[in-house]
C-alpha cells in the first residue's frame, strides 16, 4: 500500500510503498476514503524538516533538552548515532481521516466490515491507504454525513475540546484569534452554542469566510474595527472568553487577549503560539488562562488510546472518542458546515506535490483533503453518501453525419409553438439563410396556424407521427412543456432525426435513461439541449480573456429568478417538475463550461418558507460552483450575475449586459450591449444548424448534456437526503 512519509533530516517527502498493517485485537483495519491535511500542525512539521540542523534545534528546544540529557547519560558518540538514526528515517504524516472498516480485530463488536468510521491519532489516522485504528480512536459516521466531511472529525474534536475548556454559556461573547482551520471550527461551534463571536486574522479572506459562517464581526488584529465590535457587543465590558487558535512567534495574540477580555474572563490556548504573558495585564484582570489538550481526555494516555480502557462517563463526560462522535453528530445535523472550509480535494497520488504547493505558498488553503483511489473504483465511492449514477453514453455512432449539398436548405420541424419558441428561437431561424421551416406541430390547431402565419412554416399540423415519418425533415425542435421533453426526444431520435430539445432534457433518472436507450438502439446521438448561455458573446469573450487556469476555481452564480405569476404552468410541480429542475440546467451547464469539466458532486439547501435554493457543485480538480437560485429578491435587481475567481484573476458577468476580467495588472471591460441582452440563442442556433448541414459534431458533446442533466436531477436527491450526492459515472 502507499503512505505519505517524510525524512526529517533531509526534508524529503515521499509517497512510499509500505506493507499493509495487520489487524490486531482491540481495533479495526480501515481503508481510507478521505484524509485531511492539517494546514497548521502538519505544515509546521514539514517546514521544520526543511530547516538546517541549527534551525531545527531552535524550533524544537524541548528536543534539544532531551539530546543534552542523553549526552550526559550515554555520551556524545552514542547520542549522535541515536539522533542521526532518528532524523534520517521516514516518519508518517496525518491524523484525521474517514474510511471503511475492512477487517475487525478480536474484541471489537461495535462496528463491522463495511461500516464507515472517522479515525483520529497521529499514529493511527495517517495519510495511508490502510490504517489499523484502536477502539477509542474511531467513531461510526452517522447516516447522511459525507465521508469528505467526516474526515474533519479529529480537527473538529480539537476545536470542540477547546470550546469545552472555555466553558462558554448562552448569550456570551467570545474572541477567536486565528481563523485558520481550527479557528473557523471554534467559531462555528461557539455560534451553534448561542455565543456571539468576534474573529481576528490578518487574512481578509478568512475573516470573510468566518462572517459568512456565522461570526458577528471579524477583522485584522491591528484594526480598530475589532475593538469597536467587541465594545459594541459587550457594552464595553470585554469578551467572556478568548480562544487562541493562532500559531507563530508573535506575542501579539496574548496581548490582544488581555486587552479585549473582560475582568476575570477566560483565555484558552488551543494553537501553538508564543505565551509570554504580560503579567500586569493578566494580574489586574485576574484572567483565567487554560490549555486545551488536543482531542480531549484520554489523549496521550496509552491505556485509553492503545489498550481501549474507557473512562466512566459519570466521571469523564467528554472523552477523546465521545468528542469525536459529538462533532460527527453536529456535522451530520448541519450545526457545523465544513464544506466551505475545503479549499482543495487532491488525489492521494498527488500528495507530495500538494504538500509542496502548500509549503511554497502556491496553494493558500484552510483545509485540503486527499481523495483515495478506492473512491474512483468501478463500484463507485465506498461511502455512506447518496450516489446518483450518471448514465453512460453508449451506442451512438453518429456524432457526425453525411454533409448536405451546399444549396440544399436544412428543413426544420417544430413540436410546440409557445412563448419561448415564438420569441427566442423562431425569430432567429426565420431570418437565417439556408433554413426552411418545414412543419409546426402543436396540440391545438390554432396555435399551429398562428405559428405558420407568423413565421412562414410550409405546413401546420397536430399529427406528430406524420412529421417524424417525413423523410424530408432533417431536424426536430422539441419546445413543449417539460414533462413531454424526454419522450418526444426519444421518439425523434428513434426516427433518425437530429434533435434540438429545450431544457430540461429529462425530469427523472428514468426519463434520462430512456433517452440514452434510444441513442443506443438507433445509433443516433445527434442531440442538442438548449443550454444557450455558453454561446453568449459576452461570456465567450470574457472566458477567452480570462485564459487557462492552473488552480481550482470558485464560481458564484446568483439567479434572481423572482416570483411566478399566479396560474403559471411552472407552478405545476407534480407534473412539470420544480422550477430548478426546469431551469437549473442552464446555470449548471454555464458553470461547467466555464470550469471546463463536469460536476462530480451536488449539495443543496433550501430555506423553509420560500423557494430559494443554494446549490453547490464540486468538480474533479477541487473547483466549486455555488448557484443561488432565489425568488425573494428585488424585482429591479439583475436576474443573473456571475463571478469566477482563480489564479489571482476574476471574471464577472452582469446580466449579459456587460462582462469584465481582472487579472491583477489590468482590467478588461466589455462595451455595454446597445440592444436587448444576448444570452446566446442566435449563436447556439447557428451552431446547431451548421452541425446538421455539414454533418459535423453537435455543438455540445452528449456526455456533457447528460452530466448537466444528472447534476440538475441530483439537487432534489440532495435536498431530500440532506447530504451531498456523489455523481458516479456508469461504467
Amino acid at each position: 500500500m502507499k503512505q505519505v512519509v517524510q525524512n526529517y533530516k533531509s526534508g524529503e517527502l515521499a509517497l512510499l510503498d509500505v506493507p499493509v498493517p495487520g489487524c490486531k485485537p482491540g481495533g479495526v483495519l480501515v481503508r481510507t476514503a478521505y484524509s485531511l491535511i492539517s494546514t497548521g500542525t502538519e505544515l509546521m512539521k514539514v517546514s521544520e524538516a526543511g530547516m538546517s540542523m541549527l534551525g531545527k534545534a531552535r524550533s524544537r528546544p524541548d528536543q534539544v533538552a532531551k539530546v543534552v540529557q542523553s549526552v550526559a547519560t550515554n555520551g556524545v558518540p552514542a547520542t549522535y548515532r541515536k539522533v542521526m538514526g532518528k532524523l534520517d528515517s521516514y516518519t508518517p504524516l496525518g491524523y484525521s481521516l474517514c474510511g471503511v472498516v475492512e477487517q475487525v480485530g478480536a474484541g471489537i463488536d461495535d462496528v463491522k466490515a463495511g461500516d464507515l468510521v472517522a479515525c483520529a491519532g497521529n499514529e493511527h489516522a495517517l495519510h495511508a491507504e490502510l490504517n489499523w485504528v484502536p477502539k477509542n480512536l474511531y467513531a461510526p459516521v452517522p447516516d447522511g454525513l459525507a465521508p469528505r466531511h467526516a474526515a474533519f472529525g479529529t480537527v473538529g474534536s480539537i476545536a470542540l475540546q477547546g470550546v469545552r475548556q472555555g466553558e462558554s454559556r448562552l448569550g456570551e461573547t467570545a474572541l477567536v484569534i486565528g481563523l485558520g482551520l481550527i479557528g473557523q471550527l471554534v467559531a462555528q461551534l461557539l455560534t451553534a452554542s448561542g455565543v456571539r463571536v468576534v474573529g481576528v486574522d490578518p487574512d481578509p479572506a478568512r475573516c470573510e469566510l468566518a462572517e459568512r459562517l456565522g461570526a458577528a464581526a471579524c477583522g485584522d488584529p491591528a484594526s480598530p474595527a475589532v475593538e469597536s465590535a467587541v465594545a459594541e457587543l459587550t457594552d464595553g465590558h470585554g469578551v467572556d472568553q478568548v480562544y487562541l487558535a493562532a500559531g507563530g512567534g508573535s506575542n501579539q495574540p496574548v496581548e490582544l487577549a488581555a486587552r479585549l477580555c473582560r475582568d476575570r474572563g477566560r483565555v484558552v490556548d488551543i494553537g501553538k503560539c508564543r505565551l509570554d504573558l504580560p503579567w500586569n495585564a493578566y494580574y489586574e484582570k485576574e484572567l483565567d488562562v487554560r490549555f486545551s489538550r488536543s482531542y480531549g481526555p484520554g489523549r496521550y494516555d496509552p491505556e485509553y488510546e492503545i489498550e481501549g480502557r474507557d473512562y466512566p462517563i459519570g466521571y469523564v463526560r467528554w472523552t477523546e472518542r465521545r468528542n469525536l462522535a459529538c462533532f460527527l453528530d453536529l456535522a451530520a445535523r448541519g450545526r457545523v458546515d465544513v464544506e466551505p472550509l475545503i479549499t482543495r480535494t487532491a488525489a492521494f497520488d498527488d500528495a507530495v506535490e500538494t504538500y509542496q504547493h502548500l509549503k511554497d505558498g502556491d496553494l493558500k488553503a484552510v483545509a485540503v483533503l486527499f481523495r483515495y483511489p478506492e473512491q474512483d473504483a468501478e463500484e463507485g465511492p465506498s461511502d455512506g453518501a447518496p450516489v446518483m449514477t450518471v448514465p453512460a453514453v453508449r451506442g451512438g455512432g453518429r456524432s457526425s453525419a453525411p454533409a448536405r449539398a451546399a444549396k440544399t436548405p436544412v428543413r426544420l420541424a417544430f413540436v410546440g409553438a409557445g412563448n419561448y419558441a415564438t420569441s427566442m428561437l423562431l425569430p432567429h431561424l426565420a431570418q437565417r439563410d439556408g433554413v426552411e421551416l418545414s412543419t409546426v406541430v402543436t396540440t391545438t390547431a390554432l396555435s399551429a396556424a398562428n405559428a405558420q402565419r407568423k413565421f412562414g412554416f410550409r405546413e401546420a399540423t397536430t399529427d406528430l407521427d406524420a412529421v417524424l415519418g417525413d423523410a424530408s425533415v432533417d431536424a426536430v425542435f422539441v419546445v413543449t412543456r417539460h414533462s413531454s421533453h424526454a419522450e418526444l426526444t426519444r421518439r425523434a431520435l428513434l426516427a433518425g432525426k437530429a434533435v434540438f430539445v429545450e431544457k430540461p432534457l429529462a425530469l427523472t433518472e428514468e426519463e434520462l435513461t430512456g433517452v440514452l436507450a434510444a441513442v443506443e438502439e438507433s445509433g443516433n446521438d445527434r442531440l442538442q439541449v438548449g443550454f444557450n448561455r455558453r454561446f453568449a458573446p459576452l461570456l465567450q469573450e470574457a472566458r477567452k480573456r480570462f485564459g487557462a487556469r492552473t488552480g481550482p476555481a470558485s464560481l458564484r452564480y446568483l439567479v434572481n429568478a423572482g416570483r411566478l405569476d399566479h396560474g403559471s404552468w411552472y407552478l405545476q410541480q407534480g407534473t412539470e417538475g420544480s422550477r430548478f429542475a426546469g431551469e437549473g440546467g442552464h446555470f449548471v451547464d454555464t458553470a461547467s463550461w466555464l470550469l471546463g469539466a463536469d460536476p462530480v458532486s451536488v449539495y443543496a439547501l433550501a430555506p423553509s418558507g420560500n423557494e430559494d435554493l443554494q446549490v453547490v457543485l464540486g468538480y474533479p480538480d477541487g473547483s466549486t460552483a455555488t448557484i443561488s437560485y432565489v425568488t425573494t429578491g428585488a424585482a429591479g435587481f439583475p436576474k443573473e450575475t456571475l463571478d469566477l475567481v482563480a489564479d489571482g484573476k476574476v471574471l464577472q458577468l452582469d446580466d449579459f449586459v456587460r462582462s469584465s476580467v481582472y487579472d491583477g495588472r489590468k482590467r478588461w471591460v466589455s462595451s455595454r450591449l446597445p440592444k436587448a441582452r444576448d444570452k446566446g440563442q442566435p449563436a447556439e442556433l447557428a451552431a446547431f444548424v451548421r452541425a446538421v448541414r455539414t454533418g459535423g459534431p453537435m455543438p455540445v458533446p452528449l456526455p456533457s448534456l447528460v452530466a448537466t442533466t444528472a447534476a440538475t436531477l441530483a439537487v432534489r436527491a440532495a435536498l431530500t437526503g440532506g447530504a451531498p450526492v456523489t455523481l458516479a459515472e456508469a461504467r
